[in-house]
């Protein structure tokens, strides 16, 4: 998947060396990974032990906590922490992987065969490649990391010339315009323009 020892050991040594990779575009083996993931981690986990320890304190103050209540809410508070970790987006040059609390799945951008965005209560963007692979993900992520959603792009574009792309080019043209104008808007209220 693109991912080595020599990607991984030029990234620890600019961050040592102070480097902030955050302003700057990636350089073409680079790994790109979604920014607010580990803001979301520590709330799924800070959520999961408030409600342990609330429950604890109620089972505490009625006077009926037992070991087994205990291991009863630290199971609900595991279950608690699997729905609500975040998934993590990374991608690279030619590939993107979507890892969960339990597994990892990835697409070759370059061989996509279909993108599509249902607009359901939960949006969900689903990657196809012509491997058989498939990724689903929030399409946020995409909104809020520009540069996930350029290797993304780029990728599809390199399938769409190649004729893999036949289905959803025009969904992921849509989605990058929505995020396009977004980001175009908020320079203008930023900068005073509008």
């Amino acid at each position: 998947m693109g991912l080595d020892w020599r990607t991984r050991a030029s990234a620890h040594r600019a961050a040592v060396r102070g480097g902030t990779r955050a302003h700057r575009m990636p350089t073409r083996d680079e790994v790109v990974s979604d920014r607010r993931w580990g803001a979301d981690l520590r709330a799924a986990v800070f959520c999961s032990l408030a409600l342990l320890v609330l429950i604890i304190l109620v089972d505490l103050g009625a006077g009926t906590l037992s070991t087994l209540r205990v291991g009863l809410w630290a199971a609900l508070a595991v279950l608690l922490y699997v729905i609500l970790h975040p998934v993590r987006v990374t991608a690279g040059p030619g590939w993107l992987a979507v890892r969960g609390p339990l597994r990892q799945r990835h697409v070759c951008t370059n061989l996509l065969t279909s993108v599509h965005v249902s607009e359901t209560v939960a949006a969900r963007l689903v990657l196809c490649d012509s491997l058989g692979h498939r990724v689903e993900f929030d399409p946020r992520v995409l909104a809020e990391n520009p540069l996930l959603l350029h290797r993304l792009d780029s990728g599809a574009r390199a399938a769409r010339a190649s004729g893999l792309l036949r289905c959803g080019a025009t969904e992921l043209t849509r989605l990058t315009a929505r995020v396009d104008g977004k980001r175009a808007k908020a320079v203008f209220e930023a900068s005073g323009l509008r």
